[in-house]
């Protein structure tokens, strides 16, 4: 999370619109099931398929789950795609979502991570 000061009253900015909405979108993806207290459901189960075959069997499934997640929990996106490329040789896999802002002329919006294990 970066903290920047509002440059004229130095107080922390909010983010907003299609800011706001990737970052939610990062957090539904990144958040582990049962990690949220009272909201079990929230999540994805990703980071337990890194220890899996780097293929694309795994990554389907990788890509379903992100899939079903944005569709249940984020209501503010249309147009969802997912694309989970393997990446054999780094032992991770290469995530793409790109997605349309819903009611908002906005144009569509991509968020790239690489999903990897920690040691």
């Amino acid at each position: 999370m970066s903290f920047k000061a509002h440059p004229v009253t130095g107080d922390i900015q909010v983010l907003r619109n299609e800011d706001a909405i990737k970052r939610a979108v990062r957090n539904l993806v990144q958040t582990i099931p049962g990690e949220r207290p009272f909201q079990g459901s929230v999540g994805t189960d990703i980071n337990s398929s890194l220890f899996d075959f780097v293929d694309f069997g795994t990554a389907n499934l990788i890509s379903q789950q992100i899939f079903d997640i944005l569709r249940t929990f984020e209501g503010r996106i249309a147009g969802t795609k997912v694309v989970v490329s393997p990446n054999p040789d780094g032992n991770a896999f290469d995530i793409l979502i790109s997605y349309d802002i819903v009611g908002d002329e906005f144009q569509r919006q991509e968020f790239e991570f690489l999903l990897e294990p920690t040691r």
